[in-house]
């Protein structure tokens, strides 16, 4: 039976089995885990922060910051930062969100802090130690609260917003997507069900945990299950043999570029392999090569998932069956979870072997992006969420995606809003028009590229618009291609026209 909220998904693990585990140290027992969501809630509380509340996160990947994650969003509402963002950054999603309280860990010296204390954000510290269970943690400032009306503890509902991302959009700036309780557990359960997690298994997570895909697909679809979740510092192909023989996963996920990562260090790591016991590994949040696939199942002696999976719809969407059902090289599998459909530009719903655009609907489906009626009026038709992915499905529901309809760079699984990189590009006093682009690129799939015009009487080289642009942009949206024209091509309305724009520049 699915669960509905974050307090009903942890009921599930046995009190003495370990939920969150990490490298090298003393594993948290789910016991332990629904203590730490108690006092977290009720330090939120204390703190004078309530259901619906946004709490934004900037932790380094870790036990804490999936335990921080679950115990946020139990009782408030989590809003996670990637770690790597600049001051810039900081500043325009820290007032996009109308964050109630920055969390950072201790010692910090991300530029978050200095942000938040700017924008009158008050910044609480995680404090943990290394020596005592992964993930438990307190929250300093919390114990010093006085005058509490009401001690009881309130946890958040299904209907209560537990958790808000961004994501970014061709035209326009980042939305805000909020996903409920709902929403999430619908999402983590429906994973946990496709891969037949149970109790037995232990996951391995490499995914960043401010991204849709390690937070519900490795971390919160495991404690669905009453299974363990060990968490690493990050993905880092030196050290996941490592990671593998100290904590012998029975399953991993990742993005398909970790995965050719980890092929590239098989043979020098065989040992390893040959006492692996994986079940199944799992791939998402970009396209996977066949040769990719049929190497990993070769190298590993185990068969590969690939799912598809985006933040609107709490990450999974459709995915491939585990054996004795097919799976299907070049597909992302058959419903998994949403109903799925292909619609066409006239709003209807197409018949097998059509193709359109990829449309879902369903329990794990965000309700509409935050104070955006335009988009929300784009995006949702006759009940339907529009992926803006085209597609096309078989008669025996086995979907393949043919495309993008939108502009968005997917470097890796990293999306990057080509507009927010134009406008920092653009405050360099030296340029007049910029536009950003996607370009191929062999094992990301796409890379960032920018097509510069110069003001009359200056001059600029490639090395200066990427340091310029470093200063402001997290690493992996600055452009790895910088090129100077005359005059950007334009359509036949005066539109800038991204999509191609590669090939016309010969990139």
């Amino acid at each position: 039976m699915t669960s509905h909220t974050l307090m009903e998904i942890i009921k599930v693990g046995s009190d003495h089995d370990v939920a969150i585990g990490s490298i090298g140290r003393t594993p948290m027992m789910y016991s332990e885990l629904r203590v730490l969501m108690a006092n977290t809630v009720q330090a939120l509380r204390k703190l004078g922060i309530y259901r619906n509340q946004r709490v934004a996160i900037v932790l380094p990947n870790g036990p804490e910051m999936a335990s921080a994650f679950i115990s946020v969003a139990a009782g408030a509402t989590a809003a996670p930062l990637n770690p790597a963002y600049r001051e810039d950054e900081y500043r325009f999603y820290l007032e996009d969100l109308n964050a109630k309280a920055l969390l950072v860990e201790a010692d910090s010296q991300s530029p978050s802090i200095k942000v938040a204390e700017g924008l009158n954000i008050p910044v609480y510290e995680i404090d943990f130690d290394q020596t005592g269970p992964a993930g438990n943690f307190t929250i300093s400032g919390a114990e010093t609260i006085e005058n509490i009306k009401d001690d009881s503890i309130e946890y958040a509902n299904s209907e209560d917003i537990g958790l808000v991302l961004h994501t970014s959009g061709t035209t326009s700036r980042p939305k805000i997507v909020p996903l409920s309780q709902k929403n999430i557990c619908t999402s983590a359960c429906n994973i946990a069900g496709v891969l037949g997690l149970t109790a037995k298994d232990v996951g391995l997570n490499i995914m960043p945990l401010f991204h849709i895909h390690g937070l519900i697909a490795a971390v919160l679809s495991s404690l669905s299950a009453g299974s363990s979740i060990y968490c690493s510092p990050g993905f880092n192909a030196l050290k996941v043999y490592g990671w593998f023989k100290e904590v012998v996963p029975t399953w991993y996920t990742a993005v398909p570029t970790m995965h050719q990562a980890i092929l590239s260090r098989a043979k020098r790591n065989s040992d390893v392999i040959d006492h692996m016991r994986l079940r199944f590994i799992r791939s998402s949040s970009s396209s996977l090569p066949p040769q990719v696939m049929a190497e990993l199942e070769r190298v590993f002696v185990c068969p590969v998932i690939e799912s598809y999976g985006m933040t609107e719809a709490a990450h999974q969407m459709a995915s491939n069956p585990l054996p004795p059902a097919e799976r299907r090289p070049g597909s992302v599998g058959i419903a998994a979870g949403p109903e799925v459909a292909i619609m066409d530009n006239e709003n209807n719903l197409l018949p097998s072997g059509k193709v359109g655009e990829i449309v879902i609907r369903g329990d794990n489906v965000t309700l509409g992006y935050d104070n955006n009626p335009v988009a929300n009026s784009e995006a949702f038709i006759k009940g339907w969420f529009r992926t803006g992915d085209q597609g096309i499905m078989d008669e025996s529901g086995y979907l393949q995606i043919t495309g993008r309809l939108k502009e968005i760079i997917n470097r890796g699984g990293e999306k990057i809003s080509p507009r927010e990189v134009d406008e920092v590009i653009l405050d360099h006093e030296a340029i007049d028009q910029v536009v950003t682009f996607a370009y191929p690129h062999e094992k990301l799939g796409e890379e960032v590229g920018v097509a510069i015009v110069l003001k009359e009487g200056f001059e600029l080289n490639e090395q200066e618009v990427r340091g310029f642009a470093a200063k402001r942009l997290a690493d992996f949206k600055v452009p790895r291609k910088v090129i100077f024209i005359d005059e950007i091509p334009k359509g036949a309305t005066g539109k800038l026209q991204r999509i191609g724009l590669h090939e016309k520049l010969g990139v």
